[in-house]
């Protein structure tokens, strides 16, 4: 890794909560006790992290960014036991969660990053990753802000780096600005192309969605998702 991009990481921005309420016991025994086997691996210096053997025997590596409280990586963990998922998170209950899931399953294919999801991505091999997940970010919805939102040229060229050609980048929003923020920004980048029907307004989810607390909250509150489906071109 150059001297300059280490500097890029070190000028970097990591906004939203990183804590919420205090820890019930047994989630912060979790965090003590548990979170060491089922961390991804130091993300310092110009080391690329070997998927390999974080990950022996699994045919795909799916990496989710942002995952809440960690239900959906949980389900696709259960439903594809030979995938290995990277599951990153800022917020430290979101993790314990996570965590939650992992042993209440008994699961071995989930690696978390506690940390800048964009961090780990700097140390990810090229064309490693076969799906990433991007739901319900964060809208950043006052103009001033929109520098922050996760979909960004210079992510999409980290996606573009780590994304195998033919990988699916996913991204479900309940925010009609960033829906169309989304696909302009992705229609701009020779890297991905949409697919699905926009006539529909891509409004279904996806058939292995197993549906998360966000998007609930979202139609309680009468607010449409958008599920939207992007494929990787040839490199």
């Amino acid at each position: 890794m150059t001297e300059e991009k280490e500097t890029d990481k070190v000028k970097r921005n990591l906004y939203g909560r990183r804590r919420g309420p205090k820890l019930r016991e047994n989630r912060a025994a979790l965090m003590r006790e548990n979170l060491a086997e089922y961390a991804a691996m130091p993300v310092t210096g110009d080391k690329v992290i070997d998927l390999n053997s974080l990950f022996p025997g699994v045919s795909d590596i799916w990496l989710e960014i942002g995952f809440g409280s960690g239900e959906h990586v949980a389900a696709q963990a259960i439903a594809n036991t030979d995938t290995g998922f990277l599951a990153c998170e800022h917020y430290l209950n979101g993790i314990a969660s996570c965590l939650a899931h992992i042993e209440k399953n008994k699961l071995n294919n989930i690696r978390l990053h506690n940390g800048d999801a964009r961090d780990l991505m700097d140390h990810l091999p090229d064309a490693s990753i076969s799906r990433v997940f991007l739901l319900y970010p964060d809208p950043w919805p006052k103009a001033r802000h929109h520098k922050r939102r996760f979909i960004s040229p210079e992510n999409l060229d980290a996606f573009a780096r780590i994304m195998r050609t033919g990988a699916v980048l996913r991204v479900a929003s309940d925010i009609p600005d960033y829906i169309e923020w989304t696909l302009e920004h992705l229609a701009a980048h020779s890297g991905f192309v949409l697919t699905g029907d926009p006539a529909g307004g891509f409004r279904e989810p996806w058939s292995d969605w197993p549906g998360t607390r966000y998007e609930a909250k979202a139609l309680r509150e009468e607010r449409t998702p958008a599920y939207l489906t992007f494929e990787r071109l040839a490199q």
